[in-house]
């Protein structure tokens, strides 16, 4: 059998209207099972897909990359907030992805110029983030990984792990030039994710008065060794932010090492049941390409 799918690509969290995740988005009903939509990122140049799911209500999100479906992606939820903010001339709903509704939305951006391209800024409610500090195993299986001493690591912050869902470290470095010069060595941090449990490492730079913050995100234990931009970790970094009591609204600037500078925003607050957060990005959904696959 064959079939024929209309594909977007978005390029997810800009920064200063360049650069970005590109991120595949399909919408509404599709044939394609598990296996065969694994294998449209690849095909679309992208790391990730969401397909969002048919209906007028309460819309279903799934993500998948070249290693199979995710229970989760920030950035890809992102791209595809744009796709419907697009399709509705504005979006202002709630969304669905593992079993989870949230909140979410997006509006359009007029072009800064007549040559400019026409941008969404996109939200969601990311939920609450649970945080716990590292254990000295998981500390120390990480820092091996990624090639790091411990005076490389933020003399004013602490190695953690935060989850919105699934667990990841957070890994604060002194600068910029330690965060650039990360060479990790992929197959050992595959194989400390899976042992450790978790997804991945977010490593970043804190935000300063001089400088935003800086982050690089390494899973690839999920078939990413390193993403362009990553929401959710984002959101688990605002979190401890609030959590330490520095300001938790803020912009981190991710993948330079990549070519695709990319800038993700969010913000926390203390609520009943925890710290909550709100992550977002600016998005350009770039063009709708058309993806014939062999079933």
């Amino acid at each position: 059998m064959v079939q024929t799918l209309d594909v977007l690509t978005a390029a997810s969290c800009l920064r200063d209207g360049a650069g970005g995740s590109p991120t595949a988005v399909i919408t509404g009903s599709h044939e394609l099972g598990e296996a065969d939509l694994a294998r449209v990122p690849a095909r679309m140049g992208a790391s990730h897909l969401a397909v969002v799911g048919p209906g007028d209500g309460v819309r279903e999100l799934r993500f998948f990359t070249s290693a199979g479906e995710l229970p989760n992606c920030g950035h890809a939820a992102i791209a595809a907030i744009a796709v419907l903010a697009l399709a509705r001339d504005g979006f202002q709903g709630r969304l669905r992805a593992a079993g989870r509704e949230f909140e979410a939305a997006g509006t359009f951006r007029p072009p800064t110029g007549p040559a400019g391209p026409a941008l969404f800024d996109a939200w969601f409610d990311q939920g609450v983030v649970d945080s716990r500090a590292a254990t000295t195993p998981e500390r120390d299986a990480f820092l091996a990984a990624l090639g790091l001493a411990p005076d490389a690591l933020h003399a004013d912050d602490d190695v953690s792990v935060a989850s919105p869902g699934r667990e990841r470290l957070l890994v604060p470095v002194a600068d910029r030039t330690v965060l650039a010069a990360l060479r990790p060595d992929q197959d050992r941090l595959a194989d400390a994710s899976r042992r450790h449990g978790q997804l991945g490492c977010f490593v970043y730079v804190p935000p300063s008065a001089a400088t935003p913050a800086a982050a690089r995100m390494f899973a690839p234990a999920i078939g990413v060794p390193e993403d362009v931009a990553n929401a959710n970790s984002t959101g688990c970094l605002a979190a401890h932010l609030l959590a330490t009591g520095r300001d938790p609204a803020v912009a981190v600037d991710q993948g330079d090492a990549l070519g695709h500078p990319s800038t993700v925003w969010a913000t926390a607050t203390r609520t009943a049941g925890g710290i909550a957060t709100r992550v977002g990005g600016a998005v350009h959904v770039r063009r709708s390409s058309r993806v014939v696959d062999a079933l």
